[in-house]
């Protein structure tokens, strides 16, 4: 199963997880900062070109051995998330290149701007991809399937260097435009690659689109180093 996807959809930084990354933890914000804050989002919300790719595939799970569509990741934390799992979805996603050349811009001449650039950029990727995962969800659910939370590269011990095996799985450069750094990192820098398991199992489901918005700690499938 494979879809492509290059429309804007109603992607937006949303302001109160750019405040959120920003450090801002339900303190008031002076109005100046208010103002940068929106001037900067609407200009990197304007200037996003938002895209994705995602691709559904078998999945087993043996030990701390997951394999997707015949690929083999060595992982115990990706192993525990998609346990129970028969498929598998691989994703990726990216606003564009907007955010880094705002960053670019902003860090010689406006160093307050540069700041919430990366923070409003991070709050318009997850709201990005929050979108192609309803849709994920949407086309599960037809089937009887349930999601249980996106896991990524670089989580735990789900190594970067897998980041090589989804690119190659999904043709990102061709589709949608993301490249790999030597270390395995994505450019454009907003960018997500990320693991959805799919279960027949709606006990073993989970609702919450990130670990960082649940309040169950103790769940098997939260990620590691994910706090509420």
């Amino acid at each position: 199963m494979h879809n492509s996807r290059k429309v804007r959809l109603n992607m937006r930084a949303d302001r109160k997880e750019t405040l959120r990354y920003l450090g801002y933890r339900g303190q008031e914000i002076d109005p100046v900062t208010a103002q940068i804050i929106e001037e900067t989002a609407a200009e990197l919300e304007q200037g996003s070109s938002p895209k994705s790719i995602y691709r559904e595939y078998d999945c087993q799970v043996s030990g701390n051995t997951v394999n997707i569509g015949g690929l083999e990741i060595h992982s115990h934390n990706l192993a525990v998330n998609l346990r129970g799992c028969v498929r598998a979805v691989l994703l990726a996603a990216t606003i564009g290149r907007a955010a880094d050349f705002m960053i670019r811009k902003y860090t010689v001449s406006n160093m307050a701007k540069m700041s919430v650039v990366q923070a409003a950029g991070a709050a318009c990727i997850e709201s990005y991809v929050d979108e192609v995962q309803n849709e994920i969800q949407r086309n599960a659910k037809e089937r009887g399937l349930y999601l249980r939370p996106r896991f990524s590269p670089g989580y735990g011990d789900f190594a970067l260097e897998y980041q090589k095996d989804i690119f190659r799985m999904l043709e990102c450069e061709k589709r949608i435009g993301i490249t790999l750094t030597e270390g395995n990192l994505m450019m454009p820098s907003k960018s997500v690659t990320a693991v959805i398991g799919l279960t027949y199992k709606e006990q073993e489901s989970c609702h919450m689109k990130s670990c960082s918005l649940c309040a169950k700690t103790d769940c098997e499938f939260r990620q590691e180093g994910e706090q509420s």
